[in-house]
């Protein structure tokens, strides 16, 4: 008699707990929602007049505990400038596989250039692919930060806004 108790006792967890509702979601389909400090995948923002936010001061690279991030600054061109700086990130590169995505970098940055956005699904066949260049990186939608005007130096304050 004992075994039957054991069996009727089963058979009950199993009927509560096939009404219940159900913990898991179709996955690529349903997808829950993040949390709002969650840190994804990285971004450069630029501002909403196209400039790149990014000046070149390499803060990210010092700050990254796995040394994930590569930048090289280069001198800023009068005539076409790429940031409102003297200099702007020439080179970025972040290495994906070796990034533990915890946002010192993000921290570290003067002008909130670096975003580490709720984008996680990183997944790809090679490890070359994984390795993002500043190209895509830099988000060219128009991200509605104003171009502080006091930090153009002032021989370039008329190239930039003209």
């Amino acid at each position: 008699m004992n075994g039957v108790a054991a069996i009727a006792k089963g058979m009950a967890t199993t009927l509560k707990v096939l009404f219940r509702k159900p913990v898991t979601v179709d996955y690529p389909y349903v997808k829950r929602p993040r949390a709002p400090r969650f840190r994804g995948r990285h971004e450069l923002r630029t501002y909403e007049n196209g400039l790149e936010m990014c000046v070149g001061c390499e803060l990210c690279q010092v700050a990254c505990p796995a040394a994930a991030i590569t930048v090289q600054a280069a001198e800023n061109d009068p005539d076409n400038p790429h940031s409102p700086g003297e200099r702007y990130g020439y080179k970025y590169q972040v290495d994906l596989l070796r990034c533990i995505f915890c946002g010192m970098c993000e921290e570290a940055c003067p002008t909130d250039c670096l975003h580490l956005t709720q984008e996680f699904e990183l997944a790809d066949f090679t490890r070359e692919s994984l390795i993002l260049q500043k190209e895509q990186l830099v988000n060219r939608n128009p991200s509605g930060f104003k171009v502080p005007m006091n930090v153009y130096p002032p021989f370039r304050r008329k190239a930039v806004n003209a």
